[in-house]
């Protein structure tokens, strides 16, 4: 009797494996024939050294791809196909490493395989990379293949070894990940897969490598060969019908008389019938007649109406309709009658509340600018109670329906003087380059003060980074998407950072790109700058920064805020300013954060964040210590001017001096304003709004601020807006409403105010 091999199956439950495992198990085991016999049972682990999502994906189109190129590619043996399936795998990885997070170098990667395909008694055994196969033959353990083998996938040069040999009765083999046998050793192993079948030992393995604190890769398979006897069959039984011998007769019973008596019963049920349809007969024409002589009613005549008969109802109608009509219109009208009396005194109760708040109004703001006096410079605290009271007057005369022509004029006044109370600064803003003219028209996704000390703008419209040039107010392409730089493709530029001759681009891929100038006019090269883990930023990367780290050779850090890893990330640079190489990075946060609503980023030796409309600032990676005082407060308005404006929502920041010395301005887009703080305490300085109703402030998309040329000089700030960069002095300037006539020279005004220059790029985006 002939026997045949059977392989028992260990292997690991996907709910049971370690959560943060990256590693496919795969294992096909063909239930037609053909199949099984020319292809054999595939057993295959695919590892990681990387522990991600990217990596996990990674993993599963390896494993995909060996096992659709095994079973597909009949044109040779099992050794040439598993070669020929895992050089597929690796090509296929090879081209997807940057999207994947495979950053090893061309000759070690970080994925690791392990295959092993069972035809009959043959067994074929592969490992590479961090992949390692066990085989264990009465009870002695081996290694298979060569186990020094430490070139993973994506590789340059791939060479894979198939072992081929013959398994037997009581033969287990063992396809398990290196990072669990760190942990465990090839004694338990052997120990585990001697003594239990091999489903129990792979749990009771995976069981001892989590309670050694084992994470990551924990990939493994183990099958052992068995004895299975064919069955014996027998001759093929075939059924057997007896003979006919009454074929042809006639149809009788074998039982004698029993034709007769069915017979005879035949003819007693149609008797039956025909007797039942007779006396149903009967039966109904007795009904009929009983109905004919019972008595019934004569059938009626039609009546007509006479056509005056029917004109007379008619008229009767339309007078009752009428009459209803009328009774409708009188109740209205006494309704009205009498409820008018009501409505007329509620509009003199109103006369006179808007009276008094007008008498209210005018007696406080003619006792804080009487003539020759003005209470808001000699003793703002009363000013405040008067301005503050004059203000909830116009709130109660607006309720009365005071006119807007008698109510604005005092409106304003109260405001201005409110503003004054506020430390509120009405500024000038000058155009610096407008692109509005533009033929193709750009929309501008972030500023940055860069190299030369000119402002550079992100483009979203085209994916470019323009360099704007003071001097001759033109704009120049200095990075674009899909361009070749230094042997690779630029991306979609997503943020910008600077420091000294250094210009940062990190594209949508993650990529770092440094472009610094050669000339003063603008021309210069990109280079791509290796950052170690940029790859597994996500696309959620929302704010970066720079800051000095060695003054003396121009050497910064990089700072990212990376919502993912819910940490700011800093990168510290080579000592030749190449690029960030590991160790990096360090965390600045001491605990994690959500960092997702984080909207900018400022350094100066502590770092602020714009974080959900709030400002925080971190010292030693905690933001105890320093916290942001109301807009507008002041030490009789703690609260802030809460009276004129809601809450602030800070969105940008930016600062021009050194750590802990200055202001800190913040864009509020709420009130489109931008408020100064002291950086050390957190107090509120001053406050800015742009003169004459210039909505330039409604949508800025980045600002920097220039410091003072001179101790005691204003800080200019500059900012963007969709289609324009403008410029504004931090100083007072006189506030002219838009449209009204201003003093020869002003700054204030729309955003063509003087110093304005339209330009157009001079490389169209």
């Amino acid at each position: 009797m002939a026997v045949r091999l059977q392989m028992k199956l260990g292997v690991i439950a996907e709910p049971d494996r370690s959560p943060d495992s990256p590693d496919t198990v795969v294992v096909v085991e063909p239930t037609i024939g053909a199949i099984a016999r020319s292809k054999g049972h595939l057993y295959l682990i695919v590892t990681s050294t990387i522990a991600s999502a990217r990596a996990q994906e990674a993993t599963q189109l390896a494993a995909e791809t060996i096992r659709g190129e095994y079973y597909y590619d009949e044109s040779a043996g099992i050794r040439v196909c598993i070669e020929k399936a895992i050089a597929s795998a690796n090509k296929r990885l090879h081209h997807q490493r940057e999207r994947l997070g495979l950053h090893g170098t061309n000759d070690n990667g970080p994925i690791g395989i392990g295959i092993a395909v069972v035809r009959g008694n043959e067994l074929y055994v592969a490992t590479i990379g961090p992949a390692e196969a066990y085989l264990i033959r009465q009870a002695r353990l081996s290694t298979l293949p060569d186990p020094h083998r430490e070139r993973g996938l994506p590789t340059r040069d791939l060479e894979p070894d198939v072992w081929r040999g013959e398994i037997s009765v009581g033969d287990s083999l063992v396809l398990v990940s290196p990072n669990v046998m760190t942990r465990l050793g090839p004694d338990e192993l052997k120990d585990a897969m001697v003594t239990l079948h091999p489903q129990p030992s792979m749990e009771h393995l995976h069981h001892r490598f989590l309670a050694a604190d084992g994470n990551g890769s924990d990939a493994m398979i183990a099958f052992e060969a068995t004895e299975v006897a064919s069955t014996h069959r027998s001759r093929t039984l075939v059924p057997v019908r007896p003979a006919e011998p009454l074929a042809g007769a006639p149809d009788r019973s074998p039982i004698p008389l029993a034709d007769n008596v069915s017979g005879g019963v035949a003819a007693v049920q149609a008797s039956a019938s025909r007797a039942r349809n007779a006396a149903g007969g009967v039966a109904t024409r007795l009904v009929g007649r009983l109905q004919d002589v019972l008595p019934h009613r004569r059938t009626a005549y039609r009546r007509v109406t006479p056509a005056a008969a029917r004109r007379e109802t008619q008229r009767r109608a339309a007078m009752a309709i009428l009459a209803f009509v009328v009774v409708l219109s009188v109740l209205g009208t006494a309704v009205w009658a009498f409820g008018g009396g009501s409505g007329t005194k509620g509009a003199l109760a109103s006369l006179a509340a808007g009276e008094a708040a007008l008498r209210t109004i005018r007696t406080n703001l003619g006792e804080v600018f009487a003539p020759g006096v003005d209470l808001v410079e000699g003793d703002p605290r009363k000013a405040y109670g008067l301005l503050s009271a004059a203000w909830t007057a116009i709130g109660a005369a607006e309720t009365a329906k005071v006119p807007a022509a008698t109510l604005d004029p005092l409106r304003a006044q109260t405001r201005s003087g409110l503003d004054r109370l506020y430390h509120v600064v009405p500024v000038g803003a000058a155009t610096v380059i407008s692109f509005a003219g533009a033929k193709v028209p750009l929309d501008i996704g972030g500023l940055i003060l860069g190299p030369g000390s000119v402002p550079y703008v992100l483009d979203d419209a085209s994916d470019s980074v323009f360099r704007i040039d003071l001097k001759t107010k033109k704009a120049s392409v200095v990075f674009r998407a899909k361009t070749k730089a230094a042997g690779a493709t630029q991306g979609v530029p997503r943020l910008l950072g600077a420091y000294g001759r250094d210009l940062l681009v990190v594209d949508d891929k993650n990529v770092v790109w440094r472009w610094r100038p050669s000339d003063a006019t603008g021309k210069g090269t990109s280079t791509r700058v290796r950052v170690a883990g940029a790859a597994e930023w996500g696309d959620d990367v929302n704010a970066i920064g720079t800051f000095v780290k060695v003054p003396s050779q121009g050497l910064y850090s990089l700072y990212v805020v990376d919502p993912s890893a819910e940490n700011i990330l800093a990168y510290s640079p080579a000592s030749d300013g190449s690029g960030f190489p590991p160790p990096n990075p360090q965390k600045r946060l001491a605990v994690a954060r959500d960092m997702s609503r984080v909207t900018d980023l400022v350094i100066d030796g502590d770092i602020f964040v714009a974080d959900g409309g709030q400002l925080v600032r971190f010292v030693g990676g905690k933001s105890e210590g320093w916290s942001v005082a109301p807009a507008g407060a002041t030490s009789f308005s703690p609260e802030g001017d809460v009276l004129l404006r809601p809450a602030p929502s800070y969105e940008l920041i930016a600062t021009g001096t050194e750590k802990r010395v200055g202001l800190l301005y913040a864009w509020d887009r709420a009130n489109r304003r931008v408020v100064g703080l002291d950086k050390a305490k957190g107090t509120f300085v001053e406050q800015y709004r742009l003169a004459g109703g210039n909505p330039a402030w409604s949508d800025i998309r980045g600002m920097y601020v220039l410091p003072p040329p001179e101790a005691g000089a204003p800080a200019t700030l500059v900012w963007a807006t969709k289609d324009a960069v403008l410029s504004a002095v931090l100083e007072a300037v006189p506030d002219v409403p838009a449209g009204s006539p201003r003093p020869s020279g002003s700054a204030g005004g729309s955003p063509a105010a003087s110093g304005t220059a339209s330009a157009r790029p001079s490389a169209a985006p």
